[in-house]
């Protein structure tokens, strides 16, 4: 790898106060947060080694956000490295020591320290040929972005910033410390996680970064999905996944990560005008976020609301048609939109789970606007509720946060409606157990009753027993023997003739 980096400018004086006050707090926020470095470090300074925090640890130090994760890296080989952990921490693993990383485990803490790394990439996968090297200065320089390629010598406590790391961090600005197109040529993954630090930090990606991002998207080629899927996850779970987004897809990287995205900016013409299905997706997100955090402001963030929100309309395109008289229809597009994410989902890789509810939220979202001005029946709320299952909470903020008009009467009458289809679900469920709507009698009974063995029959009989109790509420018992006894005979089932 070359060794030709980003330079940073000459910082004005009171940026550089900044700078220094950042790197006091960075260490007194280490000292009282991590007490366990300092013990770490004077372990390894007593057998001659060199020990600094690095990384994604200094920078979140900086930030003020340290947690008990710490990375370290040291002049150490990994078996060294290994003796001087072992007495030390409550517990010690060594499956990343192949690439020299070790981790531990001490008062709360999680450490993993990595012997200093020269490694070299062959360019064609994202996988380096370890090289273990000699001094900080050579490990700094392969790190992915200067905010992630300080660090912090300890004991000493002294500060190590070679490539204007804290510059970039005081300006909340995304650079590489040697080119980004060097950056990236040896790790491709490096551009998502770029995507990923917008959304997560807050942070704007120099010019540069952003140059090369769109030169070199179609090096994402030599990611694997499950990788991809892991960073967009995290992009999405990040504080600002909007601006992560609107990267992906402005530089081109959305192409080979949700194509569907950049296929939902559909033209706007002077005959036909509507929304840029695209941007509205987007609004849609962060409405989506707002009402997550309204909701649970210190929850965890909601992957699958987020994926819903994202992609409830990519069957918009294929669905697209051009009506008589000028307007524009999507006829189901909620149907191919639904298909759209399952597929696209399993390509990169997602959990059954997650491709389940996300599908079924995208495919339910058009479902409300059936309701109109509450005519809906008893029976179509409880099939709304059952139909959405486990995903009611989440199908109601998605239905609430695809409202984007700027009509504000029509917005309020829209939210209105919701308010009253979910003080009406309120209701009935106060009556009835909507979340656990079952047949009011079950597989075994049914058995009995119609004296039959387990087969298609008995599940024919629960499922037809199932849409009564959804249609009329509950049944007593008999009421729901009679119903059971009148479909067998329909069904040409001999059932007792007393019935």
């Amino acid at each position: 790898m070359s060794t030709s980096h980003h330079e940073p400018a000459a910082a004005p004086a009171d940026d550089q106060a900044r700078e220094r006050d950042a790197q006091r707090n960075a260490v007194v926020e280490l000292v009282r947060t991590a007490p366990v470095a300092e013990e770490l470090a004077e372990r390894f300074a007593a057998a001659g080694h060199r020990l600094y925090l690095v990384g994604g640890s200094v920078r979140d130090a900086l930030l003020g956000r340290l947690g008990t994760d710490l990375d370290f890296t040291t002049d150490a080989r990994p078996e060294q490295v290994r003796v001087l952990l072992d007495d030390w921490a409550e517990t010690v693993w060594d499956t990343g020591i192949q690439f020299g990383t070790l981790g531990a485990y001490r008062h709360g803490t999680t450490v993993e320290v990595t012997t200093f790394r020269a490694d070299t990439y062959d360019r064609v996968t994202r996988n380096p040929e370890v090289a273990f090297g000699d001094t900080i200065e050579g490990d700094l320089l392969r790190r992915d972005f200067t905010v992630n390629a300080m660090a912090i010598e300890l004991p000493k406590r002294a500060f190590v910033d070679l490539h204007g790391g804290m510059a970039d961090l005081v300006a909340r600005r995304l650079d590489t410390p040697a080119t980004p197109q060097e950056s990236f040529a040896d790790d491709p993954l490096r551009m998502l996680r770029a995507a990923r630090f917008v959304s997560q930090l807050g942070f704007t990606p120099a010019p540069r970064v952003v140059d090369a991002m769109r030169e070199m998207a179609g090096e994402l080629l030599r990611i694997t999905p499950e990788r991809i899927q892991a960073e967009l996850s995290k992009l999405l779970c990040g504080r600002h996944p909007r601006e992560g987004v609107e990267l992906l897809v402005d530089t081109g990287l959305a192409e080979h990560v949700l194509p569907e995205l950049p296929a939902m900016k559909l033209e706007i013409d002077e005959h036909h005008q509507h929304k840029d299905v695209y941007r509205h997706s987007l609004v849609v997100l962060d409405q989506a976020i707002d009402l997550e955090r309204a909701e649970d402001p210190d929850g965890e963030p909601d992957l699958v609301l987020r994926l819903a929100a994202l992609l409830h309309d990519i069957g918009k395109p294929d669905t697209r048609r051009f009506e008589p008289g000028g307007g524009v229809s999507f006829h189901h597009h909620e149907v191919v939109g639904a298909k759209m994410t399952r597929k696209r989902l399993r390509a990169l890789r997602y959990s059954k789970d997650v491709i389940n509810d996300v599908s079924g939220l995208v495919y339910l979202h058009l479902r409300f606007h059936g309701y109109g001005e509450g005519q809906w029946t008893d029976s179509a709320v409880r099939r709304y509720v059952n139909d959405a299952g486990h995903l009611l909470s989440q199908l109601h903020k998605l239905v609430r946060a695809d409202c984007t008009t700027r009509n504000r009467r029509k917005a309020a009458a829209l939210q209105r409606s919701y308010d009253d289809l979910e003080a009406r679900i309120a209701r009935i469920a106060a009556e009835e157990d909507l979340a656990k709507v079952r047949p009011d009698l079950d597989g075994n009974e049914i058995m009995r009753l119609l004296g039959v063995d387990p087969g298609p029959v008995v599940g024919k009989a629960w499922k037809h027993l199932k849409d009564l109790r959804l249609d009329r509420g509950p049944m007593d018992h008999d009421e729901a023997v009679a119903e059971l006894f009148r479909w067998a005979r329909e069904q040409g089932i001999d059932v007792p003739e007393d019935r």
